[in-house]
């Protein structure tokens, strides 16, 4: 980003991120009642349902941004600034925010969550949930201070009564129609489903993770494993991924329910046939291979049946036109009631090997579980394996991070009392991560009343944030400051041993197990430390915000509980599948480190063109006609001045702001001396990496010089050499046409020898030949004729009968459509008349017949006078013509 948009500088003394008045009022609490410390410990632990202190206790996103907008919870306050009027009041006092009015917000605010069409606000305190609509663009023109919202509190039965547990988690499911489907997971393992658009008191479906306990049978479970600390939906693109929601209680284990799906959802269609023909392949595998074992092939059996069931549910939504292949588009859809079993609980994940603890630490709670899959987007353009592996990663509040590779994929599963589920599902654990909290905390004396400041760690409650860019890019802030995860190392790693593995068609898993330690591990950095080792107190991270629009910026927002905002502006990647790039030549193994380590790919395979391989140059053999200065492989930037996500080298510092201790005079302490020394080693160690990069650089820069100088030397001798290839072309050229012109008379001399060989050795015709010449002759004067005017031949015959047909084409065309106008009124006078039309008709029948009747009777007196013997009248013979008897 350009320097003039240094957000930091443009939100600094930003009215929004002021205190509220329950701290900063006459009778506050004080700023360092927020900050993390042994005395305010028991307050971030402990939760009271009657009086919510403001201590960032628990799960903490105290801020969010719409489009321009940035929205702050303080206190039970939503407050809303528009970042475009902070950006045109640079420099001035200008800077002003609006409260969002929301009488019915009456908590302290720890989680907002934004919904993915911007319109709604959920905010949750540690044991209520209330949905804010929030106003429209324009708000910031509004004369008055505050700005009247409607908000709706959810679920009061469930979340508002003194005996509700406290709320783990709140948020958005992203196929939920309309971005209305909030889901409030609590402790107990409730994770219960609400839709605003429906009913904001009762929730539409309720899945629970923790079995409920038998009032007459001993439980042996610990506290921990039956409290959530978390949940992540699942992601896939043609497997169960995307209906299943994953769990992690405060012990670690990992559980899973599938198929979860919101009541009003929007599908992609593309994905239900994408579900479709992965439940077939299942089947047809299942068919093909159960010879042998005839139970487990039974219960599997069973399985896909239920499978089938619902996937068919799903096929009979899709509305007309959504057939396979068909352009991608949402389609609204329900669960499916065809499988009247509710969805089976599927854990706790086994977890092989088991992870590593961390030196120092008597292990912690954990905290946030986050559902990563990369390739999904590459996956078409690559062999496909990488769409198959997903990452869990789970963080504990010590400061460790768990990476796990889910490679059995979770498959839909019901609860029935016929088949119990054989076995556990699998995680395998990659690595843990240490984030540097404990042995922050143990290289800091013990406080002054002789406790460890080890205890710290039990309000620490680090919190996963997903970059909306960059999918390989995890942020987690915690009380003691952020850190970011780069993936990218471990994943092109990743990608590298699975292409490998499935190339080489005799590998083992020996080789692959080979090929996955080499592999890099992630990257980790620490971006804002917020512990202070001379106060003995930290201020925690409530909020880390990175807007989705590069327009705006693209940076890092965050907030401490002091109300204290950094921003770091990061640089966009181009976003390339992980099995592009790859080196021709393999790099040698080396240790994985916590730092981004370059892990080399196989070679390219050879270009397919349509000139066959013969008609190719070959290349000649020996010593090639230029060497060049550089090496084959690129120059790569080294680490020390790579700054490729445009994070600092150095952490920056956020620390509490303690009146008692900064307005006495500064004392050097030997945690001072020692902070002091290790920065200075660090900075030193940096300063000889930057000065080795340095001189590398300008190295680099000089060969670089010289390799153009021997370039552009080697170019003159190339066009020199070309110009003398010209001169002597147009010699050549010229001798061309002199051949080109001998060669036509030689042509022309052959033709006259060739004529003169046949005139002597054949000088007359031979008897067939005379006949067939005749013979032509005759068919010509038929076809031609023998002269001009010779109507007998076949071209004046067709002449003749194209005239005729030219003439007679018009006559016959007048008379179709005669004939056509016939049939229509013959038709139009055929159709049903109407009731007055025919009432007159037979009126006027009757009277005709009356007169008939009355002149055959004179003319039958008449001939009785006359004595004439006539026939009888045409209506009293019979059909033969015979008259009838009377």
């Amino acid at each position: 980003m350009s320097s003039e948009e240094d957000w930091e500088e443009l939100l600094k003394d930003h009215p929004v991120f002021s205190l509220p008045k329950s701290v900063s009022g006459p009778s506050g609490r004080g700023e360092e009642s927020l900050n993390l410390s042994l005395s305010s410990l028991p307050d971030f632990v402990n939760l009271d349902p009657v009086d919510d202190k403001p201590t960032p206790s628990g799960r903490r996103q105290a801020i969010a941004i719409k489009d321009a907008d940035l929205i702050v919870a303080v206190g039970s306050e939503i407050r809303i600034a528009s970042l475009g009027d902070a950006k045109g009041a640079r420099g001035s006092s200008q800077k002003s925010y609006k409260i969002l009015h929301t009488p019915n917000i009456q908590f302290e605010i720890h989680q907002i969550a934004l919904n993915p069409s911007g319109k709604l606000l959920a905010v949750a305190g540690a044991f209520q949930v209330a949905v804010i609509v929030l106003p429209r663009t324009g708000f910031n023109k509004l004369v008055t201070a505050t700005v009247d919202c409607k908000s709706i509190q959810i679920g009061q039965y469930y979340h508002a009564a003194d005996t509700s547990a406290p709320i783990a988690k709140i948020d958005w499911h992203p196929w939920g129609q309309g971005g209305s489907t909030l889901l409030v997971m609590t402790i107990d393992g409730k994770l219960r489903e609400y839709d605003m658009s429906v009913d904001a008191d009762e929730p539409q479906q309720t899945l629970s993770f923790v079995p409920e306990k038998k009032k007459s049978s001993f439980d042996a479970e610990d506290a921990a494993e039956r409290e959530v600390a978390s949940f992540s939906f699942g992601k896939g693109k043609a497997d169960w991924g995307p209906l299943t929601v994953y769990a992690v209680m405060r012990s670690g284990d990992i559980h899973a329910i599938c198929p979860y799906m919101p009541k009003n959802a929007s599908v992609p269609s593309t994905y239900v046939h994408a579900l479709e023909c992965y439940v077939s392949a299942k089947q047809e595998y299942l068919s093909s291979s159960s010879h042998g074992d005839l139970s487990g092939a039974d219960g599997l059996t069973t399985l896909y049946d239920y499978q089938r069931k619902y996937v068919n549910a799903l096929l009979k939504q899709l509305p007309p036109g959504t057939a396979w292949p068909a352009t991608a588009r949402l389609v609204p859809m329900h669960p499916p009631a065809t499988v009247k079993n509710t969805p089976a609980r599927q854990g706790p994940f086994l977890l092989q090997p088991s992870p590593r603890s961390l030196s120092g630490s008597e292990g912690g709670d954990a905290t946030d579980i986050v559902y990563l899959s990369f390739g999904d987007d590459a996956a078409e353009e690559s062999d496909g394996e990488t769409e198959r592996l997903g990452l869990v990663l789970v963080t504990f509040q010590d400061g460790k991070v768990d990476l796990y590779l889910d490679v059995e994929k979770v498959e839909a599963r019901w609860e029935t009392k016929q088949q119990k589920s054989s076995g556990l599902p699998m995680l395998a654990t990659y690595e843990s991560i240490d984030l540097g909290i404990i042995c922050t905390l143990k290289g800091a004396t013990t406080s002054q009343q002789g406790k460890s400041l080890l205890d710290l760690v039990q309000g620490n409650h680090p919190v996963f944030l997903k970059d909306p860019i960059h999918e390989d890019t995890i942020y987690i802030y915690h009380a003691f400051g952020v850190h970011v995860l780069q993936l990218e190392p471990l994943l092109k790693g990743l990608a590298v041993a699975l292409r490998n593995a499935n190339d080489d068609s005799a590998s083992s898993s020996s080789s692959l197990e080979a090929t996955l330690t080499k592999v890099a591990q992630t990257d980790v950095q620490p971006i804002l430390l917020t512990f202070s080792v001379e106060q003995q107190s930290s201020s925690p991270v409530v909020g880390v915000a990175v807007p989705n629009d590069v327009y705006l910026t693209y940076s890092i927002f965050i907030l401490t509980s002091a109300m204290r905002m950094s921003v770091f502006p990061l640089n966009l990647r181009s976003e390339s599948p992980y099995l592009v790039e790859q080196e021709t030549p393999p790099a040698k193994p080396t240790k994985p480190t916590s730092k981004s380590v370059s892990v080399s790919a196989p070679p390219l395979p050879e270009p397919q063109t349509s000139i066959p391989k013969k008609s190719q140059l070959a290349i000649p053999e020996g010593p090639p006609a230029y060497v060049s200065l550089l090496e084959e492989e690129p120059f790569k930037v080294p680490s020390a001045i790579a700054r490729i996500s445009g994070l600092p080298g150095n952490p920056r510092l956020s620390l509490p702001n303690n009146p008692n201790v900064t307005k006495g005079e500064f004392m050097i302490t030997p945690d001072t001396l020692r902070y002091l020394g290790s920065v200075v080693e660090h900075f030193s160690a940096q300063i000889h990496d930057v000065q080795l990069a340095q001189r590398s650089a300008e190295a680099r820069a000089s060969l670089q010089e010289e390799e153009f100088k021997r370039q552009r030397e080697k170019f003159g001798e190339i066009l020199e050499t070309a110009r003398g290839l010209n001169t002597k072309g147009q010699a050549q050229l010229q001798r061309v046409a002199r051949i080109q012109e001998t060669q036509r008379a030689l042509f022309a001399r052959l033709d006259r020898t060739l004529q003169g060989l046949m005139a002597k050795a054949s000088p007359e015709l031979s008897e067939n030949e005379t006949k067939w010449f005749e013979e032509l002759r005759r068919m010509k004067e038929e076809v031609v004729g023998a002269g001009k005017y010779d109507d007998r031949s076949l071209v004046a015959r067709a002449k003749l009968l194209r005239r005729e047909v030219d003439r007679l084409v018009p006559h016959l065309k007048e008379l179709k459509e005669k004939e056509e106008a016939r049939k229509k009124s013959l038709a139009e006078s055929r159709e049903a008349l109407g009731l007055s039309q025919a009432f007159e008709l037979g009126k006027r029948s009757t009277e005709e017949r009356t007169r008939i009747s009355l002149m055959e009777a004179e003319i039958l007196r008449l001939a009785s006078i006359l004595d004439v013997t006539l026939g009888r009248p045409p209506a009293m013979q019979a059909p033969n013509g015979e008259a009838k008897d009377k």
